[in-house]
C-alpha cells in the first residue's frame, strides 16, 4: 500500500496542472482552415497517376496553392493519396463535391474530403447505457 505523496513546499507550483487550452469553436464540427489555406485529402489515386493528372483535375475548381503527391521510395509509384491546398473555402468545397461526383483521376474513382476537421462539441455524443 502506498501513501499519497504531499509536498508542503510553498514555492512549488499549485496551478491547474493537466488543464489545457482548447481549440474549440462555437460553430460546431466541420472543415477547419490550416495555417495558410483549405486542404483537402484525395484517397484512392491510381499508382501510375502523375502530378499533372491530379493538378488538372483540381485546377478546374480554382487556383491550387499547393499540391503534395507522395511517391513510394522503393517503386517510385504514387502511394495512393494526395493533399491539395486552396486559398478559398469555396474552391476547396467545389473541388470536393465535383471530384467525388466525377469519374475520378486516370480512370479510377477517388474519395475527396477535408484534411482537417473540427471535433464535435463536448457533450455532443449521447451516452448509451451498457446492457
Amino acid at each position: 500500500m502506498s501513501k499519497k505523496q504531499t509536498n508542503d513546499n510553498p514555492d512549488r507550483y499549485k496551478g491547474d496542472a493537466g488543464n489545457f487550452q482548447s481549440l474549440e469553436s462555437d460553430d460546431g464540427p466541420g472543415p477547419m482552415k490550416s495555417i495558410e489555406g483549405w486542404i483537402v485529402i484525395v484517397k484512392g489515386i491510381h499508382e501510375e497517376a502523375q502530378e499533372d493528372d491530379v493538378f488538372d483535375a483540381f485546377s478546374k475548381y480554382g487556383p491550387i496553392k499547393n499540391l503534395h503527391l507522395n511517391l513510394d521510395r522503393r517503386t517510385g509509384f504514387v502511394k495512393g493519396y494526395a493533399l491539395v491546398e486552396f486559398n478559398e473555402y469555396t474552391h476547396a468545397s467545389d473541388a470536393i463535391n465535383g471530384i467525388n461526383k466525377s469519374e475520378g483521376i486516370c480512370g479510377k474513382k477517388v474519395q475527396v474530403d477535408w484534411a482537417f476537421k473540427k471535433p464535435p462539441k463536448k457533450g455532443a455524443l449521447k451516452q448509451t447505457k451498457k446492457q
